[in-house]
């Protein structure tokens, strides 16, 4: 299904896989784990073929299902409804279309010509499953939590999150012999994530899966490769056994590395204790010399320190007593509008969580409190010295062609090492700072975002599921400074941990618009919307 022969990537002039070799048959079921930022991400998309490798080879399978952290639903024909955009993945949108064209061919000419045409195109069609997919496309789409009422529409219609769940259906699908997935329960609830975890314990094609969604891990997977300093290093078994087994094995790696550095220094001291000796003992000093320095050449290095996070979002300017203000607020695209009479307003300090299952408006409001989108009806005001900083679930601000450091000088200026160090604290060292931001994986392009929303000295903040992609120190280390921040934030959020730190103050029901007090109680339902 797939072979990696000494194979090396490389990522704005950064090699983050040198050499590995490994492979993938049919029934096994991989995860590729790796800190935020280790090249998981670039590895999976050389994997895929959408990316060149810096050395090696890779031999794959003709049918690969490739799920990016950029789904391509975004820059596809936005016209077209999610359900073909389903059947797609079989090529049965074509097949029907043109199925549609010999009928109207010979509605026009009932020739023999145009009815064996007609007959030969729909042989195939049924041969291809046509006539059930779309039944069987409808039973996928829910699934995956699409809603039924919502898989006709258009995907320009579609929230960022019903356009990932449309992206993966399309790959399941396709029935590929080979899965790439890269994050893919990202925006799927509580349900939709089980369903995920049941059909790729079942799935008897080859998986290799980039998640930091633990349980998924545990559940999907019996084997797993660990990147880390451009190294591949295999484990069999699940998440769990990886995690003890890796936990031993680093420290197995310090012990060795202790005993080796106790022994060069022991020689060293006798070397140093017989020179200027006899000539006899001078030559012993030498050979022991000698003998370090090939102990030095071949000793072990021990496990990578990992990367600590310390996230600071500094003092905000204080604002009016009121920051934002939405009277009768209405969206819809061509239909029935999707939310309609919103109002509420957020005061200084709050905490305003905005729940609601898929499809709801939550992205469509947040993009025009942020002044994004116009509304169709309503109004949005800011208060007096509100300013407010937007990050979007689908990374908008971060654009291909410019630097990581650059993104924070647009936002804000300052002295080069100043920025490069906030860069710094959000694990974005060293030479990450001049690499094209396009080339970030998905945690790295969360960071990047977020660390604009610091540079930009706002006193509101409205995050759009701010700890997609994140690993879970990273996603720890954002939600203490965030929790401890005096701003206004409006949140829109699957993590229930992550809600539960910043304790909101009052929640807004989607598509509904109604307003109440925040309880704990509600946190059970954080992962169901």
């Amino acid at each position: 299904m797939l072979q990696a022969r000494d194979l090396s990537v490389e990522v704005g002039g950064r090699l983050t896989l040198a050499g590995a070799t490994f492979s993938l048959r049919a029934g096994d079921k991989v995860g590729l784990v790796g800190r935020n930022g280790t090249g998981k991400t670039s590895l999976l998309s050389v994997l895929a073929g959408h990316a060149p490798a810096a050395a090696g080879l890779v031999l794959r399978s003709d049918a690969v299902g490739y799920l990016s952290q950029d789904p391509r639903a975004k820059s596809i024909d936005r016209e077209a409804t999610a359900l073909s955009y389903l059947l797609s993945g079989r090529g049965l949108d074509v097949a029907a279309q043109q199925l549609e064209a010999h009928r109207a061919r010979i509605e026009d000419d009932p020739s023999d010509h145009n009815l064996v045409g007609f007959g030969r195109a729909e042989d195939a069609y049924r041969f291809a499953g046509g006539y059930s997919a779309e039944a069987e496309a409808r039973r996928l789409a829910h699934g995956l939590g699409f809603p039924d009422d919502r898989i006709d529409l258009p995907l320009n219609a579609l929230s960022g999150g019903e356009r990932r769940r449309v992206e993966l259906g399309s790959i399941l699908f396709a029935g590929s012999e080979l899965l790439l997935l890269d994050e893919p329960t990202n925006h799927l609830d509580t349900d939709a994530k089980q369903w995920l975890t049941t059909f790729l314990r079942s799935y008897r094609g080859a998986l290799l899966i980039v998640s930091h969604d633990l349980d998924l891990l545990d559940e999907a997977i019996t084997r797993v490769l660990h990147l880390d300093g451009a190294e591949l290093t295999e484990y069999r078994g699940t998440y769990s056994q990886y995690v003890v087994a890796r936990a031993g094995d680093e420290d197995r790696l310090r012990r060795t590395v202790a005993r080796q550095q106790s022994e060069i220094t022991r020689l060293r001291t006798l070397a140093d204790r017989m020179r200027g000796q006899t000539v006899k003992r001078a030559r012993t000093a030498k050979a022991l010399d000698t003998r370090v320095a090939r102990l030095e050449r071949d000793a072990a290095t021990g496990p990578r320190r990992r990367t600590r996070i310390k996230v600071r979002f500094p003092e905000p300017p204080r604002p009016g007593a009121v920051v934002l203000r939405a009277d009768g607020v209405a969206k819809g695209y061509g239909g029935p509008p999707v939310f309609s009479d919103v109002t509420f307003d957020v005061g200084r300090g709050e905490r305003l969580l905005i729940m609601g299952l898929n499809g709801a408006g939550k992205t469509s409001l947040m993009r025009i409190l942020a002044g994004d989108a116009d509304p169709d009806r309503g109004a949005v005001a800011l208060g007096h010295g509100c300013s407010v900083g937007y990050y979007a679930q689908e990374h908008e601000g971060i654009t291909a062609g410019s630097t990581v450091l650059a993104h924070l000088q647009d936002g804000a200026g300052g002295p080069t090492q100043e920025l490069r160090s906030l860069l710094g604290t959000f694990a974005l060292r060293g030479e990450i700072a001049f690499q094209d931001a396009g080339t970030l994986s998905g945690g790295e392009k969360t960071k990047l975002a977020l660390a604009q929303l610091v540079v930009g000295r706002h006193n509101t903040l409205l995050l759009d599921e701010p700890t997609n992609n994140l690993d879970p120190p990273s996603r720890d280390a954002i939600g203490e400074a965030l929790s401890q921040w005096p701003g206004a934030i409006v949140l829109v959020s699957h993590d229930a941990a992550f809600v539960a730190r910043l304790q909101p103050d009052r929640v807004l029901l989607m598509p509904e618009g109604e307003l109440d007090f925040w309880s704990d109680d509600l946190l059970e339902l954080i992962g169901l919307a």
